[in-house]
């Protein structure tokens, strides 16, 4: 085995991305930590913002992982056409950009959506998506996949041989395998949705809003942009980034316990299979809650998607080139950081989970602040926060096929002598195009739809694609803002299938 890959490529890459991540977390924290008005505390409306930020992220994560479980048990149970397509397009809207959903799901439960237009032809006063619940709406939209898949990963860990050994002992499946499994999944799960809601700032910028509808980190945007009061905007992110931080390490200490043991890899047989039209009716409930907002993006967005204004081009070709190379600084960051090694790295690349974007832009906004107009670095500021953002993300995919390429073959290139740049380019790129792609397309898809940093930063002038949507949406200029959807839609998948599309190209030679 090789001694390490420190030994065959030099250590500064990997310190020079570690200090680009520790600049850009703690480094921004200390900024706001500096910057923050401690002495006159918190205003009855922080206290309500925290209390609506807090109440929203657990209602929403309770939500989400009670309806994933039918959901999940249902598709551990049964076997369909279309299965297997159906899990993958489950974990689409992670790569869907924020604002894209919002003006889907306005599409179907907006004054003017399908539910409204119904409710009012049967003679019932339309619904409001605005406030509390369209927050928790949209959050559920979001992440009842991700709780889904996190679930169904659970009941496809149980052995064939613990259904047996139940139908053995004619024993409830439920209670002697299922609810174990859910007493060690359900809770990590709701942790990491939880926490995910917390920072989830474009939700509550088009769907809350108002004294009691307003999250931490609307409060800091409000504060910068409109009352521009740099204390308050610190104590604010300050206060934000403690609450991540509680929540991540909470959810890191909740780990899953596989308490169900090995088993051969039998093909998993099943005695009760009772009542198969309520499973398939919850298959169909959740496809057609996730499905059709998305499908009513491309319906409405199609008539218009010629007639946009040129802004709206430049905007998205602004989105396209930034995405481009915050996926090209987080893949050499998470390579970098991949070739050092060490326990001092790993904990380096979970420090994004807990800086949600708005403190790290609040952050980066006031050390800029003096020095220069912060629009004039907005674009490349996005850039760098996207991609240490994202960079979590894409270490869990390329570290582990970096160790197993040392593993393999660090010995052997020690004794040729085979390191450096030589040692990069030979042996380790081509074993890891894979990870390489997905990684790149994963962060270029999640900065081609961020609507976060960008919003405290840019003018007209530097909007993306993102923010020229929510500035449509602002404007009620509804169809364009469909059309721009639909475009920001596309380019954003695109960008995912080019560069996951590459790593596979010849990823085996």
């Amino acid at each position: 085995m090789a001694r390490s890959l420190v030994a065959i490529t030099p250590a500064w890459p990997g310190a020079v991305a570690a200090a680009l991540v520790l600049l850009l977390t703690l480094g921004t924290l200390a900024a706001v930590a500096w910057r923050a008005e401690w002495q006159g505390g918190l205003a009855a409306a922080d206290w309500a913002a925290i209390r609506f930020t807090v109440s929203q992220a657990l209602v929403s994560a309770a939500l989400s992982v009670l309806l994933a479980i039918p959901v999940a048990r249902a598709l551990a149970r049964r076997r369909f056409v279309g299965r297997k397509l159906l899990i993958t397009l489950l974990g689409a809207p992670f790569l869907l950009p924020v604002i894209v959903a919002v003006l889907g799901l306005l599409a179907v439960f907006g004054r003017g959506g399908i539910l409204n237009s119904a409710l009012t032809g049967l003679g019932f006063e339309p619904i409001s998506i605005f406030g509390f619940h369209g927050v928790v709406l949209a959050h559920v939209f979001f992440n009842l996949p991700l709780a889904i898949r996190l679930i169904l990963q659970g009941w496809l860990a149980i052995p064939a041989e613990r259904f047996r050994l139940a139908a053995t002992l004619n024993a409830s499946v439920w209670r002697m395998l299922e609810w174990p499994m859910l007493r060690a999944v359900a809770p990590s799960a709701f942790l990491v949705i939880f926490l995910i809601c917390l920072t989830s700032f474009a939700v509550a910028l088009t769907l809350g809003g108002g004294p009691r509808a307003t999250t931490v980190e609307l409060a800091i945007y409000q504060a910068l942009r409109f009352d521009f009061d740099l204390g308050r905007a610190a104590l604010l992110a300050c206060i934000q980034f403690g609450l991540c931080v509680l929540a991540a390490f909470v959810a890191w200490r909740i780990s899953i316990i596989d308490a169900m043991g090995a088993g051969l890899d039998r093909v998993v047989q099943r005695w009760d299979l009772r009542w198969p039209a309520l499973d398939y009716a919850m298959i169909a409930a959740a496809a057609l809650f996730l499905l059709v907002p998305l499908a009513m993006v491309v319906l409405r967005g199609l008539p218009g998607l010629m007639d946009l204004p040129p802004s709206i081009w430049d905007a998205a070709l602004r989105s396209v080139l930034v995405a481009t190379g915050s996926a090209i600084l987080c893949v050499a960051m998470a390579l970098a950081l991949s070739l050092h090694g060490g326990a001092l790295v790993a904990i380096i690349g979970v420090l994004p989970l807990a800086a949600s974007g708005l403190v790290v832009g609040t952050g980066a906004f006031l050390i800029v602040f003096p020095f220069i107009r912060p629009a004039d670095v907005a674009l490349i500021v996005t850039m760098l926060v996207n991609a240490v953002l994202a960079l979590p993300f894409a270490l869990r995919a390329i570290a582990p096929a970096v160790a197993a390429v040392s593993e393999d073959f660090g010995r052997l290139a020690l004794s040729l002598r085979l390191t450096g740049w030589s040692w990069l380019r030979i042996v380790v790129i081509p074993r890891i195009r894979r990870p390489l792609g997905f990684a790149a397309g994963l962060a270029a898809a999640l900065s081609m739809g961020d609507l976060g940093v960008i919003t405290l930063f840019a003018g007209e002038a530097q909007e993306t694609l993102p923010f020229a949507m929510y500035r449509l949406m602002g404007a009620y200029r509804m169809e364009a803002a469909a059309s721009a959807a639909l475009v920001l839609l596309a380019l954003s998948l695109s960008l995912f299938w080019i560069c996951d599309r590459g790593g596979r190209t010849d990823a085996d030679l």
